[in-house]
């Protein structure tokens, strides 16, 4: 396994399990499915709403012994509806609370995106609040607090874009650590990867397979299908491995932290199992050449909300 090293010495293990998408009723056992097979990194989010049943998991895979919580990396995030200076502890409160634990790993601040407090998911203008309202630097200075407090040992952002992340660093006491993104070789990302670890951020890919479970909603007719690319099975058939491991293993090659989601046991393992199969320098050149461009999860449920302050450049850099 290969791993993150914090300026402090932590380390964050490379591969790890997701829980987007994890319904209730499955994330509690791909959890201990998980721990049991050797994962010892669990990303998690509030606004999955399912941190109640990881909680569970944990706890009881710490009760009975089969993992110590020092040895687990669990990462969260808060959601945009925390994100005014005096929300941003009670967002991570209620995390804890959730998960059982008395400090995470990493929390990452999950958009660029302020909500009112009492909205989950904006539906018009009114739902949320702007830059003017709530500055980043706003909410950036309640994380920094939480990891000043020990709540929080590291903390970073998610879907930020260059511009954003700069915004964070210019006002910043302490540097961003993470930013977690889509990333895929249908989004490789090379700009902002390159921009991230240039100014002290490592890189968490998600969607690392293609998000092909990913809601309805987010999904449109002409998406193209990653793991169908003829290439991956290619070289999946050459390495005698899973597309699934293929496209896992390109990340870790590129030093980029990797957190497929599963709630198959077997898929569990096998994606696990990625972390040992080497890619050559001929598939690493193969994958970048492909051209094909794609974002899966596109921020429109935020951007195209009528009223809206944001817009797609407020979240990425154009593909």
């Amino acid at each position: 396994m290969k791993y993150v090293t914090f300026e402090n010495g932590d380390q964050m293990p490379m591969l790890g399990l997701g829980t987007w998408k994890s319904a209730p009723g499955e994330v509690y056992q791909a959890v201990l499915w998980a721990l049991e097979a050797g994962y010892r990194h669990i990303d998690c989010a509030a606004v999955y709403q399912n941190e109640k049943e990881v909680g569970n998991a944990l706890k009881k895979a710490f009760g009975e012994g089969l993992v110590k919580r020092e040895e687990v990396f669990v990462t969260s995030k808060l959601w945009n509806n925390a994100h005014e200076k005096d929300q941003v502890a009670e967002g991570l409160k209620r995390t804890l609370s959730d998960l059982q634990l008395d400090y995470l790993d990493l929390y990452l601040v999950h958009w660029p995106v302020s909500l009112k407090t009492h909205v989950m998911f904006p539906e018009k203008g009114e739902d949320f609040l702007n830059y003017e309202q709530v500055p980043l630097a706003d909410t950036w200075a309640g994380m920094e607090a939480l990891k000043r407090a020990g709540k929080a040992r590291h903390i970073g952002v998610s879907n930020f874009n260059q511009k954003k992340i700069t915004e964070v660093l210019e006002s910043c006491q302490v540097t961003p650590e993470m930013n977690q993104i889509e990333l895929h070789p249908y989004l490789p990302q090379n700009e902002l990867v390159t921009f991230c670890k240039e100014n002290g951020l490592q890189v968490t890919a998600y969607s690392p397979l293609g998000s092909a479970d990913r809601p309805k909603a987010r999904k449109k007719a002409d998406d193209p299908v990653l793991l169908e690319h003829p290439l991956f099975r290619k070289l999946a058939e050459k390495h005698e491995a899973t597309v699934a491991q293929v496209l896992i293993a390109w990340s870790l090659h590129r030093d980029i932290v990797v957190i497929p989601k599963s709630v198959n046991k077997e898929r569990i393992h096998q994606n696990l199992q990625a972390a040992s199969l080497q890619l050559d320098a001929a598939d690493m050149q193969a994958i970048a050449g492909i051209l094909e461009r794609h974002r899966y999860i596109d921020g429109t449920f935020f951007t195209e909300v009528p009223g809206s302050p944001y817009s797609q450049s407020d979240l990425w850099e154009p593909v």
